[in-house]
């Protein structure tokens, strides 16, 4: 007997109208020992990825698909009534050709057939047929529609046309559906078709959820963007969940072939993506010249550039980054940010890098960074190191008023076709799930505002979800286990908390692929309106264990902005240029300024927490700047009082053992930096780099069983490396274990300390000319305008319009600010 293939099942990814998370989708075929499964979200490949990879995981063969929306007449036609009934036609890959023509279809049907829907058309699906398996819908297939009107001839002439495109690789959808009115006739003559035109029959369920009690969620997840009046409809009894291989066998018991192509059309499904490899930007090189080369002779060209001695110890070490960078593969990639950086510099666009890149000496000589690392004693293994598996991440910030300029230079120096934005999604968070749900079942508003009121709201890439709520909450906790309301509510909105609500641009993410995006991704426009393409692939889907590009972020950062007008000003105005990256860090009036408190406009270092704390510190030097980048934060801001106290002689500077001195000598003996625990654990545990990165990431995460591996491990490294008594290992993991979860990347500390120090050193030996530049910058923030004019006021600063073209608003604010910081 012939088993059940589901072939035509939706996840998350078909946006508000299904409910399952893939690994739940791929789980439930497993469970049911199904070998295959396909995936048709509508009309998209936003999860194709995620999809190919969990399967595999899990031993299933992926088959990669689309529901896709078919224009009633062509894709250009967009007249209101007609060209807005669309029907449905599914295709499957076959092949790797048929994944390609997926791609195709699906960026056409956004960029040229969107109305309402992102459609395709016969043109299309005659020109992008290779490589596909085409299944015609049950509901709404154009098929079905001619046969709702008992229109027989044209339902065969449909039926004919589709089968001159597809041949043998053509089916008829068959369903059963006998608690829908009508269904069950249609599906009669759908059987009459196929016997006409010898198409054959294929059985399906169309899943939009897992269970049959998850019905009521999926149609919760369909009423999120419609009026606050509309509720779940009780009377809709339709089944659309993943029913197993035993119950199909009896829902068609009558057409057994019908199961038996579900595995006729797997078996002939054998898509293999070429997943784990790199498709580097083409970039032009020099006659005879390889990449390897031409960074090398970037890098030894920036001894000049940077005024720096090749001494034995430097040559040593750029020789070693180099040989990292050459035996991973990742020249391309650093020549590749080096041009768009020299591109940045040549055009007067302030850039800064972000992250632990700045640990590498080959690009601070190449311009890619601006940090001395040895100068900082920043290490290169915990940017890149022969063991860690992943790519390099080099994170550009660009003054934001800019950032579109440098998109566009690489548009044109890579060819616009070869450009974009990637896409990334929204999803339903707890206190949002819990409210839809309540006025989806009914209750009152208020029961929802209460119950997500009660949810605390989420950190930065610490989002909040409801089951860690519960933990955190008492009462949430009790009404739970005791209010049926509340426990109902909760279940319920727990299916639809971190469902995909919309994709968008991802804030920074950019593509640059070797040939046309096409060749490995699908593409659309941001629904936003404003025209900009996007990948439908997301980062974790776009990079070489998907489809094998790099993504470069590209950053706008305002600050950056205010630096470059300030330093514009200040040569117009007073006739000095001032480079940035050559200005003192040891200037008297910088750090007198910010033990006065004054800071007010700074990055970084601005607030109120953050202001009191530096005039505690009265800071002296930029270590003490990078430190407090580092530990103003929550975790680690807990120990500042004790740096300002030793920094100050009022506790004395103490260290576990003296080999830690080396370390921790410049933080006081403080634990500032993830890589001061890093480096302990290099050099007194014996890691490996690629060891560390493991590490990192167990003691990042805090979770119980891997905290425990760990600290096993750092114990015997500690007695086997170090020869260091049992007793005093653990006593130094017991130091350390409190600070692991927090330690902040001293690379990224000092690059964000860099600017930080800028800003202030620019505030403090020019402040009129500066805060006329935040002023400029903020002049569409009202409330910002109201405190900077504030701090001017304050620092004796005369107030001037940051142009005439000021606003009635600006106006209002500047004329209310009084000394006292009140502003209406």
């Amino acid at each position: 007997m012939a088993r059940f293939i589901h072939l035509h099942t939706h996840s998350h990814y078909s946006l508000l109208a299904a409910l399952p998370k893939i690994p739940d989708l791929v789980e439930a075929a497993k469970k049911d020992g199904a070998p295959a499964l396909a995936l048709t979200d509508n009309g998209n490949m936003y999860a194709a990825i995620e999809f190919y990879k969990e399967c595999k995981k899990a031993g299933i063969k992926p088959i990669l698909g689309v529901d896709f929306y078919v224009a009633p007449r062509t894709r250009a036609d967009k007249q209101s009534g007609i060209d807005s009934r669309r029907t449905r036609l599914v295709l499957l890959a076959k092949n790797y050709a048929g994944y390609k023509n997926l791609i195709q279809l699906v960026t056409k049907s956004y960029l040229e057939g969107f109305y309402y829907k992102p459609r395709i058309d016969r043109e299309l699906i005659e020109k992008h047929k290779d490589g596909l398996i085409a299944i015609v819908s049950a509901f709404n297939g154009d098929l079905s529609l001619a046969l709702q009107g008992n229109d027989t001839a044209k339902a065969v002439e449909i039926a004919n046309w589709y089968k001159g495109v597809f041949g043998p690789d053509l089916y008829l959808e068959t369903t059963h559906h006998p608690e829908i009115d009508g269904h069950e006739t249609i599906m009669s003559r759908t059987k009459e078709v196929a016997k006409k035109t010898g198409i054959p029959l294929v059985a399906s369920n169309n899943v939009y959820y897992i269970h049959p009690e998850d019905k009521q969620a999926q149609q919760t997840l369909m009423l999120v963007n419609s009026s606050s009046d509309d509720r779940i409809n009780d009377d809709d009894v339709a089944d659309f969940s993943f029913i197993s291989n035993a119950t199909a066998q009896d829902y068609f018991r009558d057409t057994p072939e019908a199961i038996a192509n579900t595995e006729k059309i797997a078996a002939a499904c054998k898509l293999d993506l070429p997943l784990g490899t790199w498709a580097f930007p083409d970039f032009k090189l020099p006659e005879g010249e390889t990449p390897d080369t031409a960074f090398r002779k970037i890098v030894y060209g920036g001894f000049a550039t940077r005024n720096i001695a090749r001494t034995p110890e430097i040559e040593q070490r750029v020789e070693h980054e180099l040989k990292v960078v050459k035996d991973k593969g990742y020249s391309p990639y650093f020549l590749i940010v080096a041009d768009l950086l020299a591109y940045a510099r040549a055009h007067g666009i302030l850039s800064n890098i972000r992250g632990s890149v700045s640990g590498s000496m080959v690009t601070y000589l190449s311009g890619i960074t601006n940090i001395d690392p040895i100068e900082y004693e920043i290490p290169f293994e915990r940017f890149l190191n022969p063991d860690r598996p992943s790519a390099p991440d080099i994170d550009m910030d660009f003054a934001d008023n800019r950032r579109d300029e440098m998109v566009e230079y690489a548009r044109q120096k890579y060819g616009h076709d070869r450009v974009a934005q990637i896409g990334t999604f929204g999803t339903m968070a707890a206190r949002g799930s819990v409210r839809d749900i309540t006025r989806a079942l009914g209750y009152p508003v208020e029961t929802g505002d209460r119950l997500a009121k009660m949810i605390p709201m989420g950190s930065q890439g610490f989002p909040m979800t409801i089951d860690h709520a519960i933990e955190l909450v008492p009462e949430l906790k009790q009404l739970y286990e005791n209010d049926a309301d509340t426990k109902r509510i909760i279940d319920m909105a727990k299916k639809i908390e971190g469902c995909a609500r919309h994709i968008s641009i991802h804030a920074a993410g950019i593509v640059i692929a070797p040939t046309t995006l096409t060749d490995f991704t699908p593409l659309q426009y941001d629904p936003k309106g404003e025209m900009k393409i996007i990948t439908q692939y997301d980062m974790y889907s776009i990079d070489e264990n998907g489809a094998g590009l790099l993504k470069f972020d590209f950053l706008g950062l305002k600050n950056l902005s205010i630096l470059a007008d300030a330093v514009d000003r200040i040569e117009k105005i007073e006739g000095k240029k001032i480079d940035l990256d050559s200005i003192p860090l040891n200037d008297k009036k910088t750090f007198d300024m910010l033990a006065r408190g004054e800071t007010e406009g700074l990055f970084q270092l601005n607030g109120d927490g953050m202001t009191k704390y530096l005039k505690d510190l009265k800071p002296t030097t930029i270590h003490d700047i990078n430190a407090m980048v580092a530990l103003y934060r929550p975790g680690p801001i807990q120990f500042i009082p004790l740096y300002i106290d030793r920094k100050h002689g009022r506790s004395p500077i103490e260290y576990p053992d003296p080999a830690l001195e080396p370390i921790l000598n410049k933080t006081y003996g403080v634990l500032v930096y993830q890589d001061d625990l890093l480096m302990i654990a290099h050099k007194i545990a014996g890691y490996s780099w690629g060891e560390l990165d493991k590490f990192r990431k167990a003691v990042g995460k805090k979770i119980p069983e891997e905290m425990a591996a760990q600290k096993d491990k750092f114990v015997k490294g500690c007695i086997e490396h170090s020869s260091w008594p049992k007793k005093k290992a653990e006593e130094l993991w017991k130091w350390i274990e409190p600070f692991a979860a927090y330690g902040f990347n001293k690379a990224h500390s000092v690059s964000y300390g860099k600017v930080a120090y800028q800003t202030a050193y620019l505030k403090a030996n020019f402040p009129a000319i500066y805060m006329s530049a935040v002023l400029s910058a903020d002049s569409g923030d009202i409330e910002r305008v109201g405190e900077s004019i504030v701090e001017c006021r304050r620092m004796g600063i005369p107030v001037l319009p940051p142009s005439v073209n000021e606003s009635f608003s600006m106006f209002s604010v500047i004329k209310s600010a009084d000394a006292s910081g009140q502003t209406t």
